[in-house]
């Protein structure tokens, strides 16, 4: 098998799309989180600290020469990004809750049991007339 047909029987599995869309969804999904904190939680919890905005949390190692410009660390992007990332973690943490408690749900609830199959009808009845004939 040449090595085009290996990649398009790798490609077209369904795992590697269902793994694509995952990665697509996740990424926009990121994006409103970003939206989310950086919008709606940040700015209340900024007026909490006194009007501080994140975003602009920076130390300054070295002031801006000219044209160069300063050397800051600016951890006040990190605070911003460590809260997106609890926000997705917690939201992803009760999707999951969800689904297992679902699947849980699923197991637990009592199963009719399955039809009998044709042979088996057809066994019952063979019994049931040789038992009549005794």
């Amino acid at each position: 098998m040449g090595m085009l047909q290996e990649f398009k029987a790798f490609a077209v599995k369904g795992n590697v799309v269902d793994m694509a869309v995952g990665i697509i969804i996740g990424v926009a999904f990121g994006k409103i989180v970003s939206s989310f904190v950086g919008d709606v939680v940040m700015p209340p919890i900024g007026a909490l600290l006194g009007g501080v905005d994140f975003s602009n949390l920076v130390i300054t190692v070295k002031e801006a020469v000219g044209e160069a410009p300063a050397v800051v660390i600016s951890y006040g992007k990190f605070i911003q990004t460590v809260l997106d990332f609890v926000i997705v973690a917690f939201v992803v943490f009760m999707a999951v809750k969800a689904m297992n408690s679902t699947k849980k749900k699923e197991a637990a609830a009592p199963k009719a049991p399955p039809a009998p199959s044709k042979e088996e009808v057809l066994l019952a009845e063979i019994r049931d007339l040789l038992k009549q004939r005794n």
